[in-house]
């Protein structure tokens, strides 16, 4: 077989894999599954002067893959039907979820009904009462933002610095303004 012969059926072979991928149905044991190795749930709090306390909280549900698994990242949006899949960093894209509503309404659902089964699990608890404080509005006052902070730290990788650091800078305002 001559290699010109040989690199077509790569490119078939390549063309037919990201095809099936593409269309592939998803299971929602094997979502939960994928999630536990590669999926995040993550709240971002960021400076944000026009919120009530300083500081906005972005609570998101997060899959990252290298480039060349992106058709399994649109499959996994096509199965929650919402979300964007956009460009992480470098060679890498995510599927990522921040609605409220589509969290509230698809992403929880989902993970009650089919559970995660590894350390993750406990990030999910958390996530869970983030946003129910977050369902209550309390992110919109000091002491909520800082149980959110507290909580948060908590989550993934546990060394938080940036999250104490905006703790402190919201308990130093309450110095500032006695």
């Amino acid at each position: 077989m001559g290699a010109t012969r040989r690199i077509n059926l790569i490119i078939d072979s390549q063309r037919l894999n990201t095809e099936v991928r593409k269309n592939m149905l998803i299971n929602p044991y094997w979502i939960s599954g994928f999630t536990d190795g590669e999926g995040t749930f993550y709240v971002g709090i960021n400076k944000n002067s026009t919120m009530n306390v300083g500081y906005q909280v972005l609570p998101e549900f997060r899959i990252v893959q290298h480039k060349k698994d992106i058709a399994l990242l649109h499959s996994i949006k096509k199965y929650f039907n919402c979300g964007v899949v956009r460009v992480n960093h470098d060679d890498r894209f995510e599927l990522r979820i921040r609605s409220i509503e589509h969290i509230n309404q698809i992403i929880i659902p989902h993970f009650e009904k089919y559970p995660l089964i590894t350390q993750k699990k406990f990030d999910f608890i958390k996530f869970k009462k983030i946003i129910n404080l977050i369902n209550q509005e309390k992110h919109l006052e000091k002491d909520g933002l800082i149980k959110i902070i507290d909580i948060s730290s908590q989550m993934n990788r546990k060394d938080k610095k940036k999250a104490l650091e905006i703790k402190n800078n919201i308990l130093g305002q309450d110095k500032v303004h006695a």
